[in-house]
């Protein structure tokens, strides 16, 4: 029967209160140890989800410099580890620096059997709960949409309108500012499609000089200019079956808008230097940081190839416009760089969540995913401050007033999702901060059309 009980790791060197503990939590596989040792053996033996210590430890029973550094070391082997740490009276002072550490909690001695099982049931629970989470995101890494972070109605709205048009043969048009994920979508279009198992194929019309955009677009014969030693095909030959993205195609030139818009109405292309019209089915995504309508009506886009190539419009907002995804790609990107730098779990501190939500992003999620990359290397300790941001300080512009049915349901709406993404989308912390029960919680999310995860 022990192995379906959860594991739960008790490391006291008093045998009396060893014995004690064991007794008062039968409702759990415990494992003993009593010294750092035993300690973080068992550790990587059992894996324990959650872990009871006291500080005063051997050879220090009487202080707390071992209980700390044993605290360190499990952190450090399991990160995830529920660590609730027990003291007297008198060690307030060590248990506020444990936490600090990363402990999960702390609790008096002489313990009060119903109070620490009510800490410990909830530790475990706040385990699972990560766990489960994990195992979602998991489970959503492999999906077309897994590089989309959002928990904004205007941004979930783009995606599904991008669920929606993947299936068809329809052009479409991507417009957002820079560093907003057109490629991200682009690609997600792409898989989502019939065509997933053929060539995503992209070009960035403003990174490639005029004079060669029009070979890398259709490729060119052997002998066609000077260097030609072979025949060429082009990205748009190559992509054939599958899908072309022009991304910055507001950066086209005149004569190559011609040559495009040809090949939209008769889908074949010609090679340079060749005379052979060569039949090419692809399905053509663009994207722009542009207003493609005001360079129609200025005479530096053609109005004709506007129109074909934009059947499907799809406009992205920026970063400053969908709330509370600030703070959560914030967190997103700390884990991901905390991983990739082999550094271990940090924390945002409040003036650095404050200055994330406060600034306004105009380099989008590029510039997020930078910042925080930064941040991570130069965080000292484990808690990433304002300073390492590097962000400046700037007042944000205030809201047009509105009616009070329409304030309450906004300042609801903002509290929620600010909320969720300052604690990386834990409910049940999200429910203790907004001082509301879980279930008024669900309920709130429910009615505001609020993602419980992203």
């Amino acid at each position: 029967m022990s192995q379906n009980k959860p594991k739960l790791l008790i490391i006291e060197d008093d045998p009396g209160l060893q014995k004690q503990l064991r007794w008062s939590l039968d409702a759990y596989e415990v494992v003993v140890a009593g010294d750092r040792e035993t300690a973080l053996a068992q550790i990587r033996r059992h894996e324990p989800a959650v872990v009871t210590m006291d500080l005063g430890l051997p050879p220090d029973p009487d202080g707390s410099t071992e209980g700390l550094a044993t605290l360190e070391q499990i952190l450090a082997l399991a990160p995830d580890t529920r660590v609730i740490v027990l003291t007297g009276n008198q060690d307030h002072s060590n248990a506020v620096k444990a936490i600090g550490m990363g402990a999960y909690d702390f609790h008096q001695k002489p313990c009060e059997p119903e109070v620490l099982k009510l800490v410990i049931q909830r530790a475990f629970f706040l385990y699972n709960l990560q766990m489960e989470n994990r195992r979602m995101q998991q489970s959503q890494a492999d999906s077309p949409m897994a590089g989309v972070i959002s928990r904004d109605a205007g941004m979930l709205k783009v995606c599904r309108n991008i669920e929606k048009v993947a299936p068809t043969s329809a052009s479409v048009m991507l417009l957002g500012e820079s560093g907003t994920g057109k490629e991200v979508l682009a690609r997600a279009l792409h898989a989502l499609s019939p065509r997933a198992k053929e060539r995503f194929m992209a070009i960035n019309c403003a990174a490639i000089p005029e004079n060669l955009l029009e070979s890398e677009l259709f490729g060119y014969e052997k002998g066609a200019f000077t260097g030609a030693a072979k025949q060429t095909k082009g990205k748009v030959e190559l992509a054939h079956g599958g899908t072309f993205f022009l991304d910055e195609v507001g950066d086209l030139p005149m004569a190559l808008q011609a040559k495009l818009l040809r090949f939209l109405q008769e889908r074949v292309i010609e090679r340079i230097g060749g005379h052979e019209e060569i039949p090419v089915d692809v399905r053509i995504v663009c994207a722009t940081h542009q207003k493609l309508k005001e360079l129609c009506a200025t005479g530096r886009f053609r109005e004709d190839l506007y129109y074909r190539l934009s059947e499907i419009v799809v406009t992205i907002p920026p970063l400053r416009a969908r709330h509370g995804d600030a703070a959560l790609l914030a967190h997103h990107f700390k884990n991901k760089f905390c991983a990739q730098e082999s550094r271990s779990t940090l924390h945002f501190a409040s003036d650095a969540i404050a200055a994330i939500e406060n600034y306004d992003w105009p380099g989008n999620v590029r510039e997020m995913e930078n910042c925080i990359k930064r941040a991570v290397i130069m965080a000292d300790g484990n808690t990433i401050v304002a300073d390492d941001l590097g962000l400046p300080e700037g007042d944000k512009p205030a809201d047009e007033p509105l009616n009070l049915r329409q304030v309450r349901d906004e300042a609801e709406y903002m509290a929620i999702v600010k909320t969720l993404a300052r604690v990386d989308g834990n409910i049940v912390k999200a429910s203790e901060m907004l001082g509301i029960s879980r279930p008024t919680m669900y309920d709130l999310m429910n009615r505001h059309g609020i993602k419980s995860a992203a």
